[in-house]
């Protein structure tokens, strides 16, 4: 299991209702069972200073991120709706980093990309790190294949020493073996993949 310190950051991604719950409009297959873990590595990064911080998906009614407007996904986590509200049962103990609220693809907590101009657009996360001199991440969420892929290669590529725990993570599968092949991408980038418990 991960040791946290002060300059250990846990990234909690998008643990959402649209993603996590069975009845969500993107459910992830073992979604909600991950939940009780995530939060039992919550507690143990709190307990040792370190800072914990989540993401979630926010997107507008319509946005060429969503089919009904010529992207590719169901329409999923829009503002202010059960779907986008992060799991009940999750511990939220920290700020919150919102993506995708104008329209963009927002699979990375670390940018966001403009589906029309192509242009990536930084979130606040980055910056949030930094301010508190974290040196190492811990990534958990939803999906493997996804939003905690992007979050990870995209905070291994901004030098943050980075783990994922395959315990506290759950992939789409759009096509089987996506979130095995996610995997070995991460690890391929220097993500240390923290074996899940058994």
């Amino acid at each position: 299991m991960p040791h946290y310190e002060r300059s250990t950051a846990l990234i909690v991604v998008d643990l959402q209702n649209d993603f996590a719950d069975p009845s969500g409009s993107l459910a992830v297959r073992g979604g909600a069972a991950i939940v009780p873990f995530v939060n039992t590595q919550i507690a143990d990064a709190l307990e040792a200073g370190a800072f914990v911080v989540y993401t979630q998906d926010w997107h507008p009614r319509h946005t060429p991120h969503f089919a009904q407007d010529g992207g590719a996904w169901p329409v999923h986590c829009v503002q202010n709706t059960w779907g986008a509200r992060l799991h009940p049962d999750l511990a939220v103990e920290g700020p919150v980093v919102r993506k995708g609220t104008f329209g963009e693809d927002g699979y990375s907590g670390f940018t966001m990309r403009d589906p029309v101009s192509e242009e990536t657009i930084p979130t606040e996360l980055a910056g949030l790190l930094l301010e508190r001199a974290v040196t190492r991440v811990v990534v958990t969420g939803l999906a493997t294949d996804y939003c905690v892929r992007a979050t990870a290669l995209d905070a291994a590529a901004l030098s943050f020493e980075t783990t994922v725990l395959a315990g506290a993570i759950a992939a789409v599968d759009l096509k089987p073996g996506d979130g095995e092949r996610a995997l070995e991408e991460m690890a391929a980038a220097g993500v240390h993949i923290e074996p899940a418990r058994h």
